[in-house]
C-alpha cells in the first residue's frame, strides 16, 4: 500500500519502554503530518488497539510481553492487509529481520540507529516501498531462512511458550488468553511433546532459541 507522504498518517505506537514511546513522539511531533494515535505496552493488546484506533501505520517493537512480534505481524495482516507496519527493535540478527518482512512487516530499524533512519523508513514505507535498517547486511535479509524450529508450532502454542517462558503459570496463561485451564495444559503438553521437552526450564530454553523471548 501507498500513502501520500504528505498526507496525514495515524501511527500506533507497541513498545513497553515508556522513554523510547516518549521519544518517537516527540520526534513525529515535528512533523504536522504524523499522528500519534495511540501506545500499547503489551502484545496481546494490539489487535483491540488497532480496532479501536484504525492505525495507517504501526511502529511495533518486536520484544514485547503476551505475543511475539512476528506473530502479531501475521495477525495484524491477515485483518488488516493495507496496514503498513514498521519494526523498531534491539534485535539485530539478518534472520529475524528476514522473519518479520515475510511475515508482511515494510520496515525494519534497528534501535541503536539515528531519527534519521527512522523517518527515512516512514518516508519509504509510506511510498509503497521496504526499508532495511542500512546497519545491516541487506542481501542476507533477502535470503530465504527456513527456521524449523519455528514452524513446527502453531500461532497458538507459541503463545503459550511465551507466556510459559515468562514465568505465567497455567492459570495466569488462562487468564492472558481466555481460554479455559484446560486448553492451556493442553497446550502444554503438545508443546513438551513437539519440543522434546521435559519440564518448564528446557521450554523455557526452546523459547529463548526460537526468538519468543531474550
Amino acid at each position: 500500500m501507498q500513502i501520500n507522504p504528505q498526507a496525514r498518517v495515524n501511527i500506533l505506537i507497541v513498545e513497553d519502554h515508556a522513554l523510547l514511546i516518549e521519544g518517537i513522539k516527540n520526534l513525529l511531533g515535528n512533523f504536522p503530518q504524523y499522528h500519534v494515535v495511540g501506545e500499547v505496552e503489551d502484545g496481546l493488546d494490539v489487535y483491540r488497539a488497532c480496532q479501536t484506533h484504525h492505525p495507517d501505520l504501526v511502529l511495533l517493537d518486536l520484544g514485547l510481553p503476551g505475543m511475539d512480534g512476528i506473530d502479531i505481524i501475521r495477525q495484524l495482516r491477515k485483518r488488516w492487509p493495507d496496514l503498513l507496519i514498521v519494526v523498531i527493535t534491539a534485535n539485530a540478527a539478518e534472520h529475524k529481520a528476514s522473519d518479520a518482512l515475510q511475515a508482511g512487516a515494510q520496515g525494519y530499524v534497528l534501535k541503536k540507529s539515528s531519527q534519521q533512519i527512522l523517518l527515512a523508513a516512514l518516508q519509504t514505507v509510506l511510498l509503497g516501498k521496504e526499508f532495511i535498517d542500512p546497519a545491516l547486511n541487506e542481501s542476507q535479509v533477502r535470503k530465504q531462512t527456513d527456521h524449523g524450529e519455528n514452524t513446527v508450532l502453531t500461532s497458538r502454542e507459541r503463545q503459550v511458550l511465551k507466556l510459559i517462558a515468562e514465568g505465567c503459570r497455567n492459570r495466569d496463561v488462562a487468564e492472558h488468553l481466555s481460554i479455559s485451564l484446560k486448553t492451556v495444559e493442553t497446550h502444554r503438553l503438545n508443546l513438551m511433546r513437539k519440543l522434546d521437552a521435559h519440564n518448564s526450564t528446557e521450554l523455557v530454553g526452546w523459547a529463548q532459541r526460537i526468538g519468543l523471548i531474550e
